[in-house]
């Protein structure tokens, strides 16, 4: 019985202090490989114990060389460049006056750059709440395995071709589609072969009159 009372214990503690993987700040990007331009979606949740918003997040970035933000209301968002380089640091979103992510709420907050070439790729975040709390998302896993109490967002990234969100960002699709448009080869050649018609055909009814005149000069002769 003691030592079912003690295995019950233990569970529990670990339970209570254990932080669920759900809960934590993390990075998603379908498809992204090394060196490719990808989306970036970063996943906040409000952790907040007493209920206060999340108001701002700092995502460090690999130095890339260009980075565009989505726009996102009631947050605005500032890279940090650098002056002479112009690569970008990192990205900080702050909620407006009245926004935020509230309690038993996520956020979204997704940016468009070029990935280095590597295996993976951390992105060291910090969360601050509205009460002033900060927390930091840059822990690694322990040397000997198991999770970090706040582990730092990670991408695994592919080896293999462009992906499709490469493609989209470098080429966007046209925010209206329409029809098949006609070959323009096909089409002047259906021009030419009008105009070419109309001449022969003018030129036929020319010869015919001109015919017809010497026929009925003769006549009178």
């Amino acid at each position: 019985m003691r030592a079912l009372a003690l295995g019950a214990a233990i569970t529990a503690a670990s339970v209570v202090g254990a932080t669920p993987a759900w809960a934590h700040v993390h990075a998603s990007s379908p498809g992204a490989v090394r060196g490719g331009v990808a989306m970036v979606t970063f996943e906040v949740p409000n952790e907040s114990p007493s209920g206060s918003a999340t108001t701002e997040l700092t995502v460090t970035l690999p130095d890339v060389a260009s980075a565009r933000t989505e726009t996102k209301p009631g947050w605005t968002a500032r890279l940090d460049r650098d002056p002479k380089s112009g690569a970008v640091h990192s990205v900080t979103w702050t909620a407006t006056p009245g926004a935020g992510i509230g309690a038993d709420q996520f956020g979204l907050f997704r940016i468009a750059m070029r990935l280095p070439d590597a295996e993976t790729v951390n992105f060291p975040s910090a969360q601050r709440y509205a009460d002033g709390t900060e927390v930091r998302w840059d822990e690694t896993p322990p040397p000997g395995g198991g999770e970090a109490q706040h582990p730092v967002p990670t991408l695994q990234l592919g080896t293999g071709p462009a992906s499709a969100t490469e493609h989209h960002a470098q080429h966007p699709e046209p925010a209206v589609s329409a029809g098949p448009a006609p070959e323009a080869g096909s089409e002047a050649g259906e021009h030419h072969g009008d105009n070419a018609a109309r001449l022969l055909g003018g030129a036929a009814l020319l010869v015919a009159a001109l015919a017809a005149t010497i026929a009925l000069g003769r006549r009178r002769a």
